[in-house]
């Protein structure tokens, strides 16, 4: 992503624009193809958009586009106000006492999965509400999840990125055809805990034990999912109504997912220490490794857009049959094709024949 000192704007291209001289003059030094097309103008200089196109995507998108790497906060105020300022599906990284140097190449490298800032002044009230006590700090924040951690040091680059990739993620994800997105570009393996329904009173408690494992094993990513909220996931891992549940697998996010000999399902009496042997077992080897029977991650993915594109396809056929009988109920119209074609010429919009191109559709 290329700082700017000025804030870019997008503008759209569409047929009508182009016919106008500001539209042929901004057509041709932008290169336009075809349209309508979104171009970002930084500075003057046209820069493809590839963002998404839904209005309040895009909205979303271009406020994350805008805003500085690294935000500087000179006050309680400020500080709160960046918080709430911010968009809650995206962690916020706050460097108390740091200077705005040392985070800003990762801030630039992870512009668009999390929000950054250091804070030059700020009260003991707000060291006790972010729960630190010493600085400097850099503290995550993921607003959606209600959860907070303090990182202390060493603030070499490398130590600075590993606990901003841990971060990225709450400490356990609910998942769901959106938050799997999430996962790509991540390499840890997947601690996944399915349970009969993720709403239940007695789920919470499950969900605890998962937090406080998850902290202490930042090497995986700690995630779960109710049967009742998505069977055809929880059955990808042999899980069906007859299957004790709570159940954990190690899942690769592709193919592959180990159960850990003796410990499948957590013993609701004890949970922390299942949950401990669970771990030891795992690490120990004591697994067997099996494949999904559904879906990978990828296909999870796709799934969704899958039964979209079907729709999509089902709805221009209706379309497309309901014009040819509208069409053949029509009573044919006087005169001949060469009388309305007389009227016209290519001659009357030159510009049309130069930059006419071919039509793009979201």
């Amino acid at each position: 992503m290329i700082p700017i000192s000025t804030p870019p704007f997008p503008i759209s291209i569409s047929s009508s624009s182009t016919f106008t001289p500001h539209g042929v003059a901004t057509a041709i030094v932008s290169r336009l193809s075809g349209y309508p097309t979104l171009k970002i103008f930084i500075h003057g200089v046209p820069t493809d958009y590839h963002g998404p196109r839904k209005s309040d995507l895009l909205v979303r998108f271009l406020t994350k586009f805008v805003a500085p790497d690294v935000a500087v906060l000179t006050s309680d105020s400020a500080i709160r106000g960046f918080i709430k300022a911010a968009d809650s599906d995206f962690p916020v990284f706050i460097g108390f006492g740091l200077n705005e140097s040392t985070i800003l190449d990762l801030a630039i490298k992870y512009k668009k999965n999390a929000w950054f800032s250091v804070a030059k002044d700020f009260s003991h009230e707000i060291m006790a509400v972010y729960k630190f006590d010493k600085v400097p700090a850099l503290v995550a924040i993921h607003p959606a999840y209600n959860e907070l951690s303090t990182f202390y040091g060493q603030f070499e680059e490398k130590f600075l990125e590993d606990y901003i990739k841990q971060n990225l993620l709450p400490l356990i994800l609910p998942i769901s055809q959106d938050s799997l997105k999430l996962l790509k570009d991540d390499p840890r393996k997947i601690l996944i805990t399915i349970m009969e329904d993720e709403t239940e009173e007695k789920s919470k408690r499950v969900l605890e034990v998962l937090k406080a494992a998850a902290s202490e094993n930042r090497d995986l990513i700690f995630g779960y999912a109710g049967f009742k909220q998505w069977e055809e996931f929880a059955e990808s891992f042999e899980v069906d109504k007859k299957t004790k549940l709570p159940k954990i697998v190690v899942w690769d996010g592709n193919e592959e997912y180990y159960s850990v000999i003796g410990s499948e399902s957590i013993d609701e009496t004890d949970m922390g220490s299942h949950m401990s042997r669970f771990l030891e077992g795992y690490r120990g080897g004591n697994v067997i490794k099996k494949c999904i029977t559904g879906p990978t991650l990828m296909s999870f993915i796709k799934s969704q857009l899958g039964v979209i594109i079907i729709l999509v396809i089902i709805s221009v056929v209706l379309v497309v049959v309901l014009v040819v009988s509208m069409t053949n109920e029509e009573p044919h119209s006087v005169g001949s094709r060469e009388h309305v074609v007389e009227g016209w010429s290519p001659t009357h919009h030159p510009e049309t024949r130069k930059l006419h191109g071919s039509v793009k559709e979201d």
